[in-house]
This record gives structure tokens, C-alpha cells and sequence, in this order.
């Protein structure tokens, strides 16, 4: 089996070697002979979507280079071809006095194969195949067109030499100026003195000059000697020496420099070297220089092997000279810190895989100090894991473990999740006809934390469930039994819930081997009416869907049982049909309850929902008796009222909702916002509210106003914003202000953000954190720093 190749990496691209045969620029005849840059199609992204893609590089703003005027769209695109066609001549005058010297004159045209060289004179040896063209000397091949002062050079040796070179480049957008090109044959050329751009012709807002350069078509390589990169005419980078890859072939080189700023490290500059150790794994070395800490070594490698791939990366300072985080009681300055991260996929057999993620850092403020304050939000615990997984047809299972690490410092480590280690499922789902069928949701799972109750535990959830459906009406059954047993560590009765116990104090736990079983049932069922209808002129089909559940576990007294991995789920109109309301195993909840629930919809002719809404409540025959510690108990004979509504009748907006209001307390549970609307076809406009209350209780959890925007002022200008503000908090939680410059050649950003980054329990306000980031990106070569675009596709719905 021959290893896949590794993803290229975007090497630094210099001078007129990456122009030439870099990214293509598909040149249409229709527009390429009336002197016109092909338009870019743009792909726009649908209302609603939590990630768009970039947009496509787009040169409709070029002014249309003169040099395309003469380009002739007739000749053939295979450079191959020269070795067996023959040269065709045409002029106006011919001197012949000379038997094996022509002197051509008057709007001579050479053309061989997908050669093709017009000027005013051109004298041609007809021995020697030797020829000299002079006097509006203009070039066209498979990948280039030029115009010269003088082009001198030999058939039958494929080569020639031009002097005072002004081209334009057919494979991708590249343009400039070269004293001289040497034109070795079909795949090797040379150029002196030479400049690169994708800009207009006259208006370089950036530019390449080399001294040399140097392009290999067969190895895909270009070597620059003496390139400088200028940005409004103003050097910003020299290198001396460089060897780079003119085509998607990876090579060894120095990969774009990033440069940044953080109040916690100072002034960051990096410049990674990429290694390209062989086709199937390769490396990167990024040295960097923190002002305020020192300097870093970080890498990647990667590898990909038949049936497994992979990638290790690390950071490692040797000494940081920063300050200790004051109130944090951590101690940085002086040590050593790291980072490393390790991942891997490996097929074992058919049906099995292991898969790995390691993640760990040195200390619990690294992520702070490091991190990128422009990207990175607050990260309160990183995970690791290790799994074998395996399925067939009708089951799968795993065997695997996970563990976590405390990253913030202001969190003791009894914050964090339980280690899981190890882990095991198994689950079944056979079916016995086709409307029956049997399942098992198995899970095995030691609990490890220190300072609290340790244990082990099994889950077992076999049922039987049955699927009876029509065109308007379905009927679902399920029938399940549900057994969790426990085998809690050595002195289990030490501790509480939260911890070890004081003096004087009770354990919950009773036994060191408790268990719970109980049944659970339920039962599914629904209609489905339709009708024709219309709305603003529009002919829509309506659907009206009653539907009702019934939920029945009795109740069990699960006081005795730890709480590992268990929380009270977020009630939303999903929760009006689930078996429980709690995550994980320990706490499986008793009902008595039948939900009823409505909704209609408008789809229009090819089957797209434009409108839902929904309605629903849970009604409490018996009293909710399974509580979490500290949870209310409640005596309620029905639950909130729920409903959610979404809408979008064209492409230009989209409207939802959700709202929960409780009979039991008077009081708004729920209460979401959101609201889309697409700007021209780059712009977009996102508003939302949200506000929940904790569950049972009169206190706000969370009530949050979000606003953000992408609006494009004009053809190059466009203003960003977000801006997210804690009515609780009576602070705003982020702002983000920006805008963006986009031109033929050139994309600025520019991007200033204010946030809180951890939240300090000790503190009255969270400390927060202000950056600032500006991004040049330079079409055709890509961007020095392009994260700032991934943080604000992230950061901003619809952006592109």
C-alpha cells in the first residue's frame, strides 16, 4: 500500500517563482482577449450556519492588465507539443539576399506549437535556427505572456534571452518587470533583477524584487537570490538565500513569520522552518522570542502510515523571565514551562480503531501566558483520552480512558471532572422485525479523583422498543430495564458529596456496594395533518402534528449513590420527550408523566421548512421525588410551558425563538432571541437575547444581550463589530471592533477586542484582557497571519 501524501503547508512564497506556476487563474478566451479579468464566483453562506467557509480569492477589482490585449486564446496550452511541430512565419517584407539569413519586417509572427513571438524585425537564421527579435517584441506560451525590448534566442536549443521584460502570467495572477529573463526550455527558466505582483500594473501595494531566480518545472522548486518584499514601496523583509516550491509539492523552507503582542508575554516574533522528511511524514521547528519571558522552541510533526496517522506538537521555554500571576500562589518565574499535544488514529482491523488525544501543560497558568489573547478565550481544564472502539452491524463498543488537567488558576483541582480510568461500553441494536426491535446501552467506568469518593460503576439499559408508523400517525413503544451498581473505594463512609467530612458529620453513603434497578416505559405517539395554504403570495404546504408522551419509572431513593459524572440537564422542548432529566447514571429520575406537545410547519414547493413552531408541557401525576443535593424539591403537577418558533421565508432573513414560562412559580424560565439578516452578499447582522433562570428558583442564572456585524460600507470597505453585555453582571463580557480593506492585490484587517479571559473567583469583576491584531494578506501569497480570520468566522455568524 503506497502512504497518501502529508497536506502541503503553505511555504513563505517569494518573488516571481511562486507567480509563475502558483495558484491558477483559469483565463477564459471570451475575456482574456478583451483585455478583462475573469470574475471570481462567490459562495454564499446559508442563513443559520455556525461555521462559513473563507471566501474565494477574488481579483474583480483588477484593472485589466494591457498585456492581455494581445493574447491570443487560439493557441495550445501543452508545451509538449514543440518538439514535433513546425515553425510557421508570417510578415509583411522578407530580405532574402542573404540565403540563410531572413530579415523579417512589418508585424512578423513565429509560432511554434504554443510558442508564439510577434515584433516589428526579427532576423532568423535559417541554419543555425538562431533568431533576434526587436521593436514591440511580444510572447506568449502555455504559461506566460511578456512584452520586450529585445528577444535573442535558438530554436532548435529551445532557448532565448529578453531583455527589459514586462509579463503577465496565464496560470495565475502574477505580473511584473525583469532586466533579463533567460528562457532555458519548456520547464527551467532564469530571471535577473526581477519584481512580482498580483497588483494592478502601475499600482503595487505590494511587491516582490529578487536579484536571481531561478525555476525547475520538473522538481517543482524555485530558488531566489536577493529577495526583498516591499509593502507601499517600503522594504519589510530580506532574505538572502531562498528555496521554495513553485507548485503544491512540499519543500523544506522557512514558513511565514508571525509577529504579535500580549500584556502577559510582551512582544512575540516567530519563524517557523519547515522540514519535509519524506512523503509520508514531515516536521516543523518554530523558534520564538517573547520580550517579556525569552525564547521558546515549539514544533509539529506529523506522519501517515497505511492505516494510521498522526501529529505530536510542543512548546518548551527553558527559563521563563516573566512575573508570577499575582493572588494565583503559582510560581512561573525561573522554571521551566511546556506544552505538548499528541493525537492519533491507527486502523487495528476491520471493524477496530484506536484513537488518542494527549493534551498537558506545565502549570496551570500556561494557557494564559502563551495563548494568543486575540483567539483564545477562557480555558478552564484541558482532556486526554485514549480509546479502542469497535462496531458491526447491529453493536459497538469501547475500551478506553479519559483524564483531565486544571488550566486555570484560580480553580482548585476539585473543580475538575472525575478521571474515567478506565471505560468501557457495549451496545446492542438488533432489530427482530421491522417494527421491532432489542437495544443494550452498557457502560462500565472506574471513577478517580483525589480528595473525594472514589468508585467503580456499572450501567445496564437493555430494552425492547417498537416502531408502528403510517403516511399521518406513528406509534412507539419502549420497554426498558435499567440496573447501576456500584463499588466504592476503601473508606467511602470519610466522605460526603463535595469531599472529605468534618467532624461530627454523616456520610450519604451507606453501603460500599449499593445498586438501583428499576423499569422504565414509555410511550410514543403522533399525527400528522397537512393542507394547502398561502402566505404573501406564496403557496406553502401546512402541517398541524399533535403528539403525545408517556413516561412511567417509579421512583427510587437514590441518596446512597456518588455522584460522578451527573448533572440536572438544561430544560429546553427535547427535555418534553426524554427519559431523563439528568446526565450520566447516577441519578435516574421517577415519572409518572404524559407530555403533549404541537406543532405546524410551512414548507413550500420543494419540501423546505420556512416556519415551525412548537407548544408543549410535561403534566406530573406523581410528585418529582429524585433530587441532586441542594435541588429543590418540588411538588408540581406540571412542568413549564415550552415553545420555540423559527422562520425564513426567503434567503435575505431568518427569525427564532424559544420561550419557558412556569405556572408553578409565575415567573420566565426561558426566554431566547434570534435574529439574522443577510447584508448585500458579503454583509450580515446577528442580534440575540437569551435569558434563563436557575432551575426551581427565582435567581437568574444568565441574561445576555449579543450583538454582531459584518457590514460592508462599500466595494472594499467593511466595518466588524460584536459586542456581548451581562445584565446580571452589569458589565460587558466582550466587544470587538474592526474593519476590513480589501483591494486587486491586498486584504487588511485590522481588529481590536476587549474580554474577559478567566474568571477570578476571588475577584468582585473577572479580570479582562484587551488585544489588538492587524492582518496583511497578500493575494497570491497568502497571509502572514491568517487567525484572526478563524477567530472571527468563529466569533461572528454568517462571516465570510
Amino acid at each position: 500500500m503506497t502512504p497518501r501524501p502529508l497536506p502541503p503547508r503553505r511555504l513563505l512564497a517569494v518573488a516571481a517563482a511562486l507567480a509563475l506556476f502558483g495558484a491558477p487563474l483559469e483565463v477564459d478566451a471570451s475575456t482574456a482577449s478583451a483585455g478583462a479579468a475573469p470574475a471570481d464566483a462567490t459562495t454564499t453562506c446559508p442563513l443559520g450556519s455556525f461555521h462559513c467557509p473563507s471566501r474565494p480569492i477574488s481579483y474583480a477589482m483588477c484593472r485589466p492588465n494591457a498585456l492581455l490585449g494581445f493574447y491570443d486564446p487560439s493557441l495550445p496550452r501543452d508545451s509538449a507539443l514543440r518538439d514535433s511541430a513546425d515553425t510557421n512565419v508570417d510578415a509583411e517584407r522578407v530580405d532574402s539576399s542573404n540565403q540563410t539569413l531572413y530579415k523579417l519586417s512589418g508585424d512578423v509572427r513565429m509560432q511554434r506549437a504554443d510558442q508564439l513571438l510577434r515584433a516589428d524585425r526579427v532576423d532568423y537564421n535559417d541554419q543555425t535556427t538562431d533568431y533576434d527579435a526587436r521593436g514591440n517584441v511580444r510572447y506568449q506560451d502555455a504559461g506566460q505572456l511578456f512584452s520586450a525590448d529585445r528577444l535573442r534566442g535558438n530554436n532548435q536549443a529551445k532557448r532565448g534571452v529578453a531583455d527589459n521584460v514586462t509579463y503577465q502570467l496565464l496560470e495565475s495572477r502574477g505580473n511584473g518587470v525583469a532586466r533579463k529573463a533567460n528562457l532555458l526550455d519548456a520547464q527551467h527558466s532564469r530571471y535577473e533583477d526581477v519584481t512580482y505582483s498580483t497588483c494592478d500594473v502601475g499600482h503595487r501595494l505590494w511587491e516582490v524584487r529578487a536579484h536571481k531566480l531561478t525555476l525547475n518545472r520538473d522538481t517543482g522548486v524555485g530558488v531566489a537570490k536577493g529577495a526583498t518584499m516591499r509593502f507601499a514601496n517600503v522594504p519589510f523583509l530580506y532574505l538572502p538565500y531562498l528555496s521554495f516550491p513553485i507548485d503544491d509539492r512540499r519543500k523544506s523552507g522557512f514558513l511565514a513569520p508571525t509577529f504579535g503582542n500580549s500584556s502577559h508575554s510582551g512582544f512575540m516574533a516567530s519563524v517557523p522552518y519547515y522540514l519535509n522528511l519524506a512523503p509520508n511524514y514531515d516536521a516543523t521547528l518554530e523558534p520564538r522570542l517573547y520580550s517579556s519571558r525569552g525564547v521558546m522552541l515549539g514544533g509539529q510533526f506529523r506522519y501517515l502510515l497505511p492505516g494510521t496517522r498522526g501529529q505530536f506538537d510542543f512548546e518548551y521555554i527553558n527559563k521563563d523571565h516573566g512575573e508570577n500571576l499575582a493572588k494565583s500562589g503559582l510560581t512561573t518565574q525561573g522554571r521551566q514551562r511546556y506544552l505538548y499535544k499528541f493525537s492519533d488514529s491507527t486502523a487495528l482491523w476491520p471493524g477496530w480503531n484506536f484513537s488518542t488525544s494527549v493534551n498537558r501543560v506545565s502549570d496551570k497558568n500556561y494557557l494564559r501566558d502563551f495563548s494568543n489573547d486575540l483567539y483564545t478565550t477562557a480555558v478552564n481544564s484541558i482532556a486526554s483520552n485514549a480509546y479502542v472502539r469497535g462496531s458491526g452491524n447491529w453493536w459497538s463498543a469501547s475500551l478506553g480512558v479519559d483524564s483531565y488537567q486544571n488550566t486555570d488558576p484560580f480553580l482548585t483541582d476539585s473543580s475538575l471532572q472525575y478521571k474515567r480510568w478506565p471505560r468501557a461500553t457495549f451496545n446492542l441494536d438488533v432489530p427482530l422485525a421491522d417494527w421491532l426491535e432489542f437495544g443494550m446501552d452498557n457502560e462500565a467506568v472506574a471513577f478517580r479523583k483525589d480528595g473525594v469518593v472514589e468508585g467503580k460503576r456499572a450501567d445496564l439499559y437493555p430494552y425492547l422498543a417498537a416502531d408502528w408508523q403510517g403516511a399521518a400517525w406513528f406509534v412507539r413503544p419502549k420497554l426498558a430495564y435499567r440496573y447501576t451498581a456500584y463499588q466504592l473505594d476503601d473508606y467511602y463512609s470519610l466522605y460526603g458529596y463535595g469531599g472529605r467530612l468534618g467532624a461530627n458529620q454523616v456520610s450519604p453513603f451507606t453501603a460500599r456496594s449499593p445498586s438501583r434497578a428499576l423499569p422504565i416505559a414509555s410511550l410514543d405517539t403522533g399525527l400528522i395533518f397537512d393542507r394547502s395554504a398561502s402566505l404573501f403570495g406564496n403557496s406553502y404546504t401546512q402541517t398541524l402534528e399533535p403528539r403525545l408522551y408517556y413516561l412511567y419509572v417509579p421512583y427510587r431513593n437514590q441518596d446512597n449513590l456518588p455522584l460522578f459524572d451527573t448533572r440536572l440537564l438544561s430544560f429546553d422542548y427535547w427535555q418534553l420527550f426524554s427519559p431523563n432529566q439528568y446526565s450520566g447514571a447516577d441519578r435516574q429520575m421517577n415519572a409518572n408523566n404524559l407530555t403533549g406537545a404541537l406543532t405546524t410547519r410551512l414548507l413550500d414547493d420543494n419540501g423546505v421548512e420556512r416556519f415551525s413552531a412548537s407548544f408543549g408541557q410535561i403534566r406530573y401525576f406523581n410528585p418529582q421525588r429524585v433530587k441532586l443535593p441542594g435541588q429543590p424539591v418540588t411538588d408540581w403537577t406540571g412542568s413549564d410551558y415550552v415553545a420555540q418558533a423559527s422562520i425564513q421565508l426567503n434567503d435575505q432573513w431568518r427569525a427564532s425563538s424559544s420561550y419557558q414560562w412556569s405556572p408553578n412559580t409565575r415567573k420566565t424560565d426561558l426566554g431566547t432571541l434570534e435574529l439574522q439578516r443577510r447584508i448585500r452578499s458579503d454583509g450580515i447582522l446577528n442580534f440575540s437575547y437569551r435569558f434563563r433562570r436557575v432551575p426551581g428558583s427565582i435567581n437568574t442564572l444568565l441574561e445576555q444581550y449579543d450583538a454582531s456585524t459584518v457590514y460592508p460600507v462599500s466595494e472594499r470597505w467593511r466595518l466588524l463589530a460584536r459586542w456581548t453585555y451581562s445584565v446580571k453582571d452589569r458589565r460587558t463580557v466582550e466587544a470587538l471592533a474592526g474593519l476590513q480593506y480589501e483591494s486587486c492585490c491586498v486584504i487588511v484587517s485590522l481588529v481590536g477586542r476587549h474580554y474577559v479571559n478567566q474568571y477570578d473567583i476571588t475577584a468582585t469583576r473577572p479580570p479582562t484582557n484587551n488585544a489588538i491584531m492587524f492582518e496583511l494578506q497578500f493575494k497570491g501569497l497568502g497571509a502572514f497571519n491568517g487567525q484572526a480570520e478563524d477567530f472571527l468566522r468563529r466569533g461572528i455568524l454568517g462571516y465570510q
